[in-house]
């Protein structure tokens, strides 16, 4: 199956992509598997069991409220921050779930709620760590139908029985594509032989799933959509829910900035990237409206890079509205066939191997995409990518009171400097390199699978235990 930049790039709600998104995605395909198979009428009782990290981190996560959306028949890429307060605010009041309302059906009622939810944070699942079981029963309490679903990251859905059926794609199913790739080298490979770049390599994949202007338009929504979680963050004072009372810093940020640097010299760029980073996980952290990039817990890195790129690479000043929208495609191009890499080689799951996977990921995808924008070869950006990762390496999941606040939205504004600075460091050189991304992606791997489990989005160790929360 091939992975597409819109299953890498996906439009959903905070606060996770694995934990949120993942789950509500489920959740909507259990219910919708029931409405397909004709079971929903008989529904009369729900079982739903949580495994793992889900379990773990899933209140700070908002794991529980959103499988009680999924159930009801939302999807996270539709769903609006409006819809989901006032559809909570009424389970909460009543006690009833609506299962498969959203579906475009009557409603099937069930008395369910989070406190029926059945959570087993010490147990995981063979398959993955971020395990949920559901499961229906008649009106004689017999048990008709029972699904177990793995979040893997990025909010990817897996299905036990199905371990290679990726259930959340879109229309990413093909028999061949022109160029397939599983390997740096061999992305490289196809780049060197047809004299294309990066980006243009991952095009020609994408067209043999849609059309190129259905590809170019998407990709232009996915930054539209970007644009607006930062600007909504820029309008939003006071502090982030969960309870850790963490100031949002973002709009007294740009208020400051915009004081001090209002032409935009290329002196603040930094300042610049980290305020867009720090917008965008401000955000993520309010369950507002993000793109996972490759996933939520690191989705201001890309906007906050691509960000650089409009208003700092050379020449940008001057590029038409055509020329700035062929560059972010370029960019998000590029950065997708790095995330294709981590996707089919290791990981972009927290749980699984830590914030590497995340962060990293999103590092390494963001310094690609910059170095493809600067004119980079796909030798460049391939370095680039490898150093972004390699000096991420080892990067602990490790967030207070299970919330994607501390120490994650600072971390995605470090790591967003760190592509910029792999960009650039690439681009000095010729693209020849002692580690290659294959082997880099490859010890990312081994060390998430060496870390212990307390540092892999469980809340048991790092700072998630030595700090007090507020």
């Amino acid at each position: 199956m091939a992975i597409s930049v819109f299953d890498l790039f996906k439009v959903g709600i905070g606060p996770s992509s694995s934990h949120t998104v993942g789950p509500m995605r489920a959740a909507h395909l259990f219910v919708a598997h029931l409405e397909r198979t004709g079971l929903l009428d008989a529904v009369r009782g729900l079982r739903v069991d949580l495994y793992g990290s889900l379990a773990a981190t899933g209140k700070g996560h908002g794991t529980f409220t959103a499988v009680l959306l999924g159930l009801e028949g939302y999807d996270p890429e539709t769903v609006l921050p409006d819809e989901v307060d006032s559809s909570l605010a009424r389970i909460e009041e009543t006690g009833e779930l609506r299962l498969g309302e959203q579906l475009g059906r009557d409603p099937v009622l069930v008395r369910f709620g989070v406190p029926d939810m059945v959570l087993h944070p010490l147990t995981v699942l063979p398959r993955h760590t971020n395990g949920m079981r559901m499961g229906v029963v008649d009106a004689e309490g017999e048990l008709i139908d029972e699904q177990t679903y793995f979040s893997v990251g990025g909010g990817f859905i897996i299905r036990e029985g199905a371990e290679d059926e990726v259930l959340d794609r879109l229309e990413s199913a093909v028999s061949e594509l022109p160029y397939p790739f599983t390997t740096a080298v061999e992305l490289l490979e196809h780049a060197r032989a047809n004299d294309l770049s990066i980006a243009e390599v991952m095009l020609e994949n994408e067209k043999a799933l849609r059309d190129e202007a259905t590809v170019r338009d998407g990709l232009h929504h996915i930054w539209d959509v970007m644009e607006g979680c930062k600007n909504s963050a820029l309008e939003r004072t006071g502090v982030l829910p969960g309870g850790l009372n963490v100031r949002r810093r973002a709009p007294e940020w740009h208020r400051r900035l915009s004081e001090q640097d209002p032409d935009r010299d290329p002196r603040y760029w930094q300042e610049w990237t980290n305020l867009v980073a720090l917008a965008v996980n401000e955000e993520n952290a309010s369950g507002g409206r993000v793109v996972t990039a490759p996933t939520n817990g690191a989705a201001g890195i890309i906007p906050a890079v691509l960000f650089y790129a409009t208003h700092y690479a050379p020449g940008a000043e001057t590029w038409s509205d055509e020329e700035k929208r062929r560059q972010i495609a370029s960019f998000l191009l590029a950065a997708a066939a790095v995330g294709v890499l981590y996707k089919e080689q290791a990981s972009i799951s927290g749980a699984e191997v830590g914030c590497q996977g995340e962060v990293g990921s999103a590092s390494s995808m963001a310094a690609a995409g910059l170095a493809q924008v600067l004119g980079g070869t796909p030798e460049q950006v391939e370095n680039a990518a490898e150093i972004a990762m390699e000096h991420n390496l080892g990067l602990t999941c490790d967030p207070i009171g299970g919330l994607v606040q501390i120490p994650c939205i600072e971390r995605n504004a470090i790591a967003a400097s760190k592509a910029v600075n792999a960009a650039k460091m690439a681009l000095m050189g010729d693209g020849s390199h002692h580690v290659s991304l294959d082997e880099v992606i490859i010890t990312m791997r081994e060390t998430g699978r060496d870390m212990s489990d307390k540092y892999k989005e469980t809340a048991m160790g790092g700072l998630a235990v030595n700090v007090v929360e507020c």
